[in-house]
């Protein structure tokens, strides 16, 4: 039987990056520790601010393609993160050390997707499953790469449908994927801002996949989330 968070739900959506791929945890604050376990030479306030700057080029540019695996995607966005830090400090090695992170990252999400294509596995044998996520257009490559295509019945991209989390727009379209209406829906998300509020606008129960946050600021209103979850594996 299904667990508790589950009853009363026909049809499950779940978010991709950082719910799937981290467990939870904010790529950001997981790249960051990369960095720590590798020993790059920079203070973790320029790293935020490489961080947020890669983010930003990824979205404003076409960069990523369609066919970029994961590997690859990961490498793109660690390499404009790098040179972005090579650039504001003197002397600092941005090859060598694009690699050794680059990988210690892909052996770690290996790890952890492996361990999530085993809990959707079981969950995909009870009620059809849907991903919704802010991708780059990438996200069929992604999944085949990881052992994920097959699981999904149906997947919404944000760089295909032209709507972006935190817009409730995106989860009612991955409602619609299911057939279903949205009270027979659970979202599962690592995000209580892009994911839980917004599922929770939309109709949707919601559970919260409460990691290690971009921020140390707990939010001060938790009410949107139905129940909170610390590993993908509670929901079985």
């Amino acid at each position: 039987m299904a667990s508790d968070i589950l009853t009363g739900s026909r049809g499950c959506i779940f978010d991709y990056g950082g719910t799937l791929d981290t467990g939870g945890n904010h790529w950001g604050r997981v790249i960051w520790h990369s960095y720590e376990r590798m020993g790059v030479p920079v203070g973790e306030e320029l790293f935020r601010e490489a961080y947020v700057y890669a983010e930003r080029e990824l979205g404003r540019n076409p960069i990523i393609q369609p066919d970029y695996t994961f590997e690859k995607t990961l490498s793109v966005k660690l390499r404009i993160e790098m040179e972005h830090i090579g650039r504001c400090m003197g002397g600092f090695d941005a090859p060598k050390w694009h690699g050794a992170v680059l990988a210690d990252l892909y052996g770690s999400v290996k790890a952890e997707t492996a361990r999530s294509r085993d809990v959707l596995a079981r969950l995909a044998g009870r009620m059809p499953l849907v991903l919704v996520s802010n991708f780059y257009g990438n996200i069929h490559t992604v999944l085949g790469e990881f052992g994920l295509d097959g699981l999904f019945a149906g997947v919404v991209e944000s760089a295909v449908v032209g709507v972006r989390k935190p817009d409730p727009q995106i989860f009612s379209l991955g409602v619609k994927a299911l057939g279903m209406e949205p009270g027979e829906v659970t979202v599962v998300g690592d995000s209580y801002a892009k994911d839980i509020v917004p599922a929770k606008a939309a109709g949707c129960h919601t559970v919260w996949m409460r990691g290690e946050g971009w921020t140390d600021d707990e939010a001060a209103d938790t009410s949107a989330a139905d129940f909170t979850i610390h590993r993908l594996a509670e929901l079985l």
